[in-house]
């Protein structure tokens, strides 16, 4: 079997703008890939993150340059020694994971023995702002189970006060994309455990992680930036109580399981999480939400337009409706993804 790919870029605007500790966006740029052996498609969608040095050209110069190794590619575990962890692996090994349930007629969940999730609940994001437009934004999701929230190193405790506030019954995470400093934390901590925030992501930068060895925290502490790969996990285990497992940084499903895996051996916690895109990205990670504590895949939720097919909300709670964008057998979507892979150029 001979497989071949395109790849190109779409843009999601995003409902508001959302804004971090590192800056702000206004849309979602995103790459998407078709893959096909001849006859049957698959496809999938990744976002290439600044961060991890990577943009929307550097991923597709990636994807350009293993092109021709791709024919020989049979499956996604082959994808491990053509390209490093990263969105441009995602893309491609979520358009191989879609292919293959195609071909094989059988759903990813059946051929990865994931435990198939109808429907679970995610967190639901704030962006940053001040404390009563942060309010405002809690109201608007009022008593979700579960709510993030992005912040930086001001006003923490004023801005999380609103929140819960607003909405006294939800569990808070707290994100602070490794803006914060050890001293900060520790600092924080008693307030914000009585403020709700069940967890903090990357409290500081991945390259202070060791600070936070014998730290007693009465808030779960998650790595996010610091965790990619699942040789990763064995090392935070010394610092952190759960890690943030997202499919951008492992480079797709495959490796993620791996990670998931080594996290449960390593008694972590987990949090499925996500970057900005629509439901096409989120697809794979939903399958690894089965048995995990923290769920964030709201990206949907953030973009003003879904993808068609994608999941549906309600509440935070997350639903995988039928029929669905991505992951299940049948020719469902194939003479739309014919007619796409006909329109891009090779």
């Amino acid at each position: 079997m001979s497989l071949s790919f395109k790849a190109f870029t779409e843009s999601f605007p995003l409902a508001r703008e959302f804004r971090i500790s590192r800056g702000a966006k206004t849309q979602a740029d995103v790459i998407t890939v078709v893959v096909s052996d001849g006859h049957y498609y698959g496809w999938g969608e990744s976002v290439p993150y600044a961060r991890y040095n990577e943009s929307i050209d550097s991923v597709l110069a990636q994807l350009e340059e293993i092109k021709p190794a791709f024919a020989n590619v049979g499956e996604t575990e082959d994808l491990l020694g053509l390209l490093p962890a990263g969105s441009a692996r995602n893309a491609l090994d979520a358009a191989l994971w879609d292919l293959k349930a195609k071909i094989k007629g059988k759903s990813v969940a059946s051929l990865a023995n994931l435990h198939t999730v109808q429907r679970c609940y995610t967190a639901q994001t704030l962006s940053i702002d001040t404390p009563e437009g942060m309010k405002n934004q809690a109201l608007e999701i009022q008593n979700a189970p579960l709510i993030k929230i992005k912040l930086d190193e001001h006003q923490v405790l004023e801005r999380l006060a609103a929140i819960h506030e607003a909405s006294p019954q939800s569990r808070l995470i707290v994100d602070a994309n490794e803006g914060w400093q050890v001293a900060m934390l520790n600092e924080l901590l008693p307030e914000m455990a009585k403020l709700g925030v069940a967890l903090i992501e990357q409290p500081v930068p991945a390259e202070a992680d060791e600070q936070l060895a014998g730290l007693n925290s009465p808030v779960i502490l998650c790595a996010d930036e610091s965790c990619h790969v699942s040789a990763d996990i064995e090392r935070l285990a010394k610092y952190y109580q759960a890690v943030n497992i997202k499919l951008d940084k492992t480079g797709g499903l495959t490796e993620a399981i791996r990670a998931y895996h080594a996290a449960k051996q390593h008694n972590l916690q987990i949090m499925i999480g996500c970057m900005v895109g629509s439901s096409l990205a989120m697809a794979p990670a939903y399958g690894l939400c089965a048995d995990v504590q923290f769920v964030d895949l709201d990206g949907p939720l953030l973009v003003a337009e879904d993808r068609a097919d994608g999941f549906t909300f309600d509440n935070g709670r997350m639903i995988q409706p039928e029929p669905f964008l991505w992951g299940l057998p049948g020719q469902y979507g194939q003479q739309g993804l014919a007619r796409l892979w006909a329109d891009l150029a090779d």
